[in-house]
């Protein structure tokens, strides 16, 4: 565990494991902490990086800033050049999933693979307005309100319904957090910086070889986000996951590493028959 300074910022960032390096991108309101099921699978024989954009976890925060995701971007450009890596793979989900497009599309050479699990090209008009709920949630300092606000929808009922003793368990876990007004004043400057996300005239750029991982049931990023970012990447893939929420990773956690660990360290990406 270590930080290091960008922009005057301290950043925090975890590294395990040798071999191909992955970089794994946090959503909105995940942190390093988030991964940890997930640390002995991805590092076992990778190299495994962990970091908190900036406002999230560990890393220092923007107070009274308002900004971009383009500097999550030039953060992760800052903690490549950090560890002294020319390229790494990128995981990203949600949040970080719209952070990876746009890194990929601005520094393609620094990108291996790019696996994109439950995210979209742009912040549509849908999805800011829920974005903007969540914030008006927040204004009320309402642990409980922010809870049933933000995180329902971001499950498939199926999942909510058959592991509910795990969801009130979240529950208890979440509401004190959801309770720091500092915490929820950063969840707005996070929700406010992808309000102007829109890179659907620049995927193109994009050269890495892509996975796009789409969830049936995520009502936060449908199927048509994914469907657009697969139409417009040149070297994508494509694939759905049936009864799955927009949390995918602990919705289907084996398939979750299993896509991640196979699409990053297959060697032959063509088969001639």
């Amino acid at each position: 565990m270590s930080t290091f300074k960008f922009r005057d910022k301290n950043i925090f960032y975890v590294v395990e494991g040798q071999g191909k390096p992955i970089i794994i991108l946090n959503g909105i309101m995940m942190s390093t902490r988030s991964w940890s099921p997930f640390v002995g699978s991805l590092s076992e024989k990778n190299q495994l990086i962990r970091f908190d954009f900036l406002d999230q976890g560990q890393s220092d925060k923007l107070i009274g800033e308002t900004y971009t995701q383009d500097i999550q971007v030039e953060l992760i450009k800052a903690l490549m050049e950090h560890l002294h890596l020319d390229k790494a793979s990128l995981v990203g989900i949600s949040y970080g999933g719209s952070v990876a497009v746009q890194f990929a599309i601005k520094y393609p050479s620094f990108v291996d693979r790019l696996l994109l699990f439950n995210t979209t090209s742009y912040t549509s008009p849908w999805l800011r307005d829920i974005g903007r709920g969540w914030i008006e949630a927040g204004q009320t300092r309402n642990g409980e309100a922010y809870y049933h606000t933000t995180i329902p929808p971001i499950y498939s009922p199926y999942f909510y319904e058959t592991n509910i003793d795990w969801m009130q368990k979240r529950q208890a876990l979440l509401v004190p957090i959801f309770s720091n007004p500092e915490f929820l004043d950063q969840m707005e400057r996070l929700t406010f910086s992808a309000e102007s996300y829109d890179v659907r005239a620049s995927l193109s750029k994009i050269t890495a070889k892509t996975l796009i991982i789409t969830a049936e049931e995520d009502y936060l990023t449908p199927i048509a986000n994914q469907a657009y970012l697969h139409q417009n990447i040149k070297h994508s893939e494509w694939i759905k996951i049936p009864n799955t929420g927009h949390a995918s990773m602990y919705e289907r956690p084996l398939l979750f590493t299993t896509l991640v660990l196979g699409f990053v360290n297959v060697k032959d990406t063509e088969y001639t028959i």
